[in-house]
């Protein structure tokens, strides 16, 4: 656990955990606003399958008890590069209340420290933003724009 005073807030970096489901989907409605709301037994039975998940780690920090900004962090295993894993960062989100203040490049930077610890040779993250705000952001917590990315996504039936 990390605690911090940045600029007003008292705020405490740590995993996420089972009793932190209600201020993270409230949390996450400022990424996707447009997502559907989950029931409470399928957003129950996701975050606990997450937290269970090997490799899986929700950063977040906490002013008190509310989520205001977090990052999930992946760590895969690999036969490649030695063995070595590699790590995703993905879903960063900071509440739009607690914007311009640090936070997710504190969570940013824990993530990515986290997956020196584990040996990882590479730490990737993707975004479908392009604001330069936002792409400076990713640039200045150390990323480069130097690979090509895809996707695919599932048609909606």
């Amino acid at each position: 656990m990390t605690e911090a005073v940045n600029g007003s807030d008292i705020v405490v970096i740590r995993p996420a955990a089972a009793g932190d489901l209600p201020t993270l989907l409230a949390l996450y409605r400022h990424l996707n606003p447009g997502d559907p709301e989950l029931g409470p037994a399928l957003a129950e039975s996701r975050f606990a399958d997450m937290l269970a998940h090997p490799g899986m780690t929700i950063f977040v920090t906490f002013a008190g008890t509310l989520a205001i900004s977090s990052v999930t962090l992946v760590i895969i295993p690999n036969l490649t590069r030695g063995a070595a894993p590699y790590a995703l960062i993905e879903n960063v989100v900071t509440h739009a209340d607690h914007r311009q203040r640090g936070h997710a490049r504190a969570l940013i930077h824990k993530a990515i420290a986290t997956a020196w610890e584990k040996n990882c040779y590479k730490v990737m993250l993707l975004t479908g933003s392009k604001t330069p705000a936002t792409l400076r952001f990713y640039a200045n917590c150390g990323f480069s724009q130097d690979k090509t990315g895809f996707q695919i996504r599932r048609p909606i039936v």
